[in-house]
């Protein structure tokens, strides 16, 4: 029998591209389908697809970086559905690409909104209503690879992805006493519009100057390696599977295995540096304080 039969999904940025995969792949399995974006067009366009597939779904308008719209959302998937078992926060920007020192502030508040405080926000609105139906359910929180490592002139995409790695690790220890389970999500290039994210940039984040003929060329760089990604349907599978079997943190690219090797590997020479410093021998031995 399906663990997902019957039951809900919400998911943030689902009017196409690894939402609307990861939707088409839970409606597969008779999950209700709630596909939130801030793109009304593609929404009916998504809506169309899935009906014709047979999978119940519901569609509405969601800015996620708005709060009150993410009540909304709960609202009407509450008085449609009955009830919500899993969240998938997927909603995401790519941001525009440029060095540390010329990255301007619309461009960090645009993203730090949408690919972090969305991701907030949607864990506020409907962590509760999973805890107070006490039947378990899931928080799918979706990063990047470059959330699992510094990523060279994208610094607000790296930084609020690896924040959603670290709130998706946060969170798993919080709810698993609730049975809520998490996982985080950390494709590498998939091919979607993130690239094209400018499309949907909120009048509000409107950019201080255009930009530079630099930055243009690396977001052109970007925009090859996205369209060469793999089959965005392949993701939305994946994930499944990956629920399936428990799994917490969730990827789609074996073969950028080797990056999170290296990093591991530093940052444990790191510590067997720190090990030997004579300023730490007081506390190498030290036990660790836990909350």
């Amino acid at each position: 029998m399906s663990n997902y039969k019957g039951k809900t999904a919400v998911i943030s940025g689902g009017a196409e591209g690894i939402g609307l995969a990861i939707g088409r792949a839970l409606g597969q399995q008779g999950m209700n389908v709630v596909l939130a974006d801030i793109d009304t067009a593609q929404l009916a366009v998504a809506q169309e697809q899935l009906s014709a597939e047979q999978i119940p779904v519901l569609t509405l308008p969601l800015d996620v970086a708005v709060e009150s719209q993410w009540q909304e959302v709960a609202r009407q998937t509450l008085a449609h559905f009955g009830k919500v078992h899993m969240l998938v926060n997927n909603a995401g920007v790519g941001g525009i690409p440029g060095n540390a020192e010329h990255t301007d502030e619309a461009g960090w508040r645009w993203t730090i909104d949408v690919n972090l405080m969305g991701v907030v926000y949607g864990a506020q609105t409907f962590i509760p209503l999973l805890k107070q139906q006490g039947e378990g359910g899931w928080v799918i929180n979706v990063a990047s690879m470059a959330g699992m490592a510094g990523t060279p002139f994208a610094g607000p995409y790296t930084a609020t992805k690896h924040a959603v790695v670290a709130l998706s690790e946060a969170w798993r220890e919080e709810l698993k006493s609730r049975e809520i389970k998490v996982a985080v999500l950390c494709p590498a290039f998939v091919k979607t519009r993130i690239h094209q994210s400018h499309r949907n940039r909120q009048a509000r984040y409107a950019p201080d100057q255009p930009p530079s003929e630099k930055q243009m060329k690396m977001a052109s760089g970007a925009a090859v390696a996205v369209e060469n990604g793999i089959d965005v349907n392949i993701i939305g599978k994946r994930v499944v599977e990956a629920l399936d079997q428990g799994e917490f943190y969730i990827f789609s690219h074996p073969n950028y295995r080797p990056i999170t090797q290296q990093r591991a590997a530093a940052i444990d020479a790191a510590f067997e540096r720190a090990a030997k410093s004579p300023l730490l021998q007081h506390i190498v031995d030290q036990e660790i304080v836990t909350f």
